[in-house]
């Protein structure tokens, strides 16, 4: 640590910063901007409230960046050993504590807690080491540290023994395990992930119930919160920034591709769609949710040649064998129903596994239903983002175990996530909702997957952070 304290008043650590580099075989640095809440959480607080954004260099242009000295004002990326990352975001972040959070183990065989997870976690140990550090150095007497997700559980910890001066926050993007699953990890580590935590003067959570098992999960295994606060942030869908972008030329030409593509019904009358957008992550149950559009047809044969499920499935993680699997499972169900019901004028699975966001909004607009399904998800902007933007008004069918029930159920159909008879029913019975019902739904919907926009949101957290009784 320097001996002299760091210039800035507003410090974020994440995992993955505002910008990210590719290099080209000229050698050639190509800088790409991000968006997402943080970002405009920090553009809400203005260019002079000497905010710094701490995260790691993720592939080789970000890590060439750092040599060269190259880089954007108001951020700092760590070029930690790619061995190291690897480990700690792989090993541990996506394999481990992602599991848990989102209870996806199947566990007659998993997890195995051995020598080599123990290696792993040493590396998990040394990244979050880094950015404590660099935090340290960076911050100014008394600044705000706001540290984000499951990446950097050890950070507030370390960071407070740096800088005891400093008023750090955490916030968890995902859900967190209740105690029997949490449980699962070895003690030692599970104690240490929660003692990290604990070194924050508050955490936020995207959910009460998510908020509530933290706090379980403390006092059955660390003895409380001490003098840790816990708060609730049900973060927004970005309405004005939608609602523009949902309009612009390119999402014009991509709903034009996708009426191509879903065609009309045998009488010429325009086919339903129900539209899914998720990256092909093991929690989002796409495969489950095809399960169920082919029940749905097998169930309610009125509805073949009539309705189409546009099902976007965006490859993640796909370094990982067991998201290569589960994106080949989503490719290879969506085939086998296209090829059990399929006519020459009618391909009723509208799969596309190329990320596009304009073609995302297309959808949006298109959708008659919304499917969000996932068995585990700590908010899920999706079941937000698009009543905000449809067109014609939408259903939303939603899991139950979403985070954005607790602010959207009421409004959606809410269905249990493995339940896939259920589910087809939720789907027949969103895709014959009378018109007036819809739209009165997704007008209550809109009006609260908008309540806290991404920079109130950061705002929120900062000031709650800087307020020492606010909760």
């Amino acid at each position: 640590m320097a001996s002299a304290h760091g210039a800035h008043r507003i410090l974020v650590a994440s995992n993955r910063g505002p910008v990210s580099y590719s290099l080209d075989e000229t050698g050639e640095l190509t800088p790409r901007r991000g968006g997402g809440g943080l970002v405009s959480g920090l553009s809400a607080i203005g260019p002079d409230a000497g905010a710094l954004w701490v995260c790691s260099a993720l592939g080789d242009g970000d890590r060439e960046a750092v040599r060269r000295g190259v880089g954007e004002d108001g951020v700092r990326m760590l070029d930690i050993d790619a061995d190291v990352h690897a480990d700690a975001y792989n090993g541990i972040a996506n394999s481990v504590l992602w599991f848990v959070h989102h209870l996806l183990y199947q566990t007659p065989l998993e997890p195995v807690f051995d020598a080599e997870f123990r290696r792993q976690w040493a590396s998990y140990e040394t990244y979050n080491r880094a950015f404590a550090e660099a935090l340290a150095d960076e911050a100014a007497e008394g600044a705000a540290v706001l540290v984000q997700d499951y990446h950097l559980t050890l950070v507030p910890g370390m960071l407070r023994e740096l800088r005891p001066d400093l008023r750090i926050g955490h916030f968890s993007h995902t859900p967190w395990a209740p105690v029997d699953y949490f449980r699962m990890l070895p003690d030692d580590i599970a104690e240490q992930v929660l003692r990290g935590m604990l070194g924050a003067d508050r955490l936020g959570f995207l959910t009460r119930r998510w908020a509530d098992a933290f706090t379980a999960c403390a006092d059955a295994l660390v003895g409380g919160l001490g003098g840790t606060r816990v708060g609730v942030h049900g973060l927004g869908a970005d309405a004005d920034f939608l609602r523009a972008r949902a309009h612009q030329a390119d999402v014009g030409e991509r709903m034009a591709a996708l009426r191509e593509q879903i065609g009309r019904g045998p009488d010429g009358e325009r086919r339903r769609t129900v539209v899914r957008v998720d990256r092909t992550e093991l929690s989002k149950n796409i495969v489950r949710g095809l399960l169920s559009f082919r029940q749905l047809l097998d169930d309610e044969p009125a509805w073949r040649e009539r309705v189409v499920h546009v099902a976007f499935a965006y490859p993640s993680r796909q370094d990982l064998a067991v998201y290569r699997d589960y994106t080949a499972e989503v490719q290879r169900l969506a085939d086998e129903i296209n090829s059990r019901y399929g006519t020459p004028g009618w391909t009723p699975v509208v799969l596309h596994v190329k990320d596009d966001f304009a073609r995302s909004l297309a959808a949006y607009r298109l959708a008659d239903v919304a499917l969000v399904n996932p068995v585990r998800d700590g908010m899920n902007l999706v079941a937000k983002e698009v009543p905000v933007v449809s067109d014609e008004g939408c259903v939303l069918v939603l899991s139950r175990e979403a985070g954005a029930y607790e602010e959207l159920g009421e409004d959606a159909l809410t269905v249990n996530p493995y339940d896939v008879i259920g589910t087809a029913r939720a789907l027949h019975e969103a895709l014959t909702m009378p018109a007036g019902e819809r739209a009165e739904r997704t007008k209550r919907l809109a009006a609260a997957a908008t309540a806290l926009p991404p920079a109130q949101w950061f705002l929120d957290q900062l000031h709650a952070l800087e307020a020492p009784t606010a909760g």
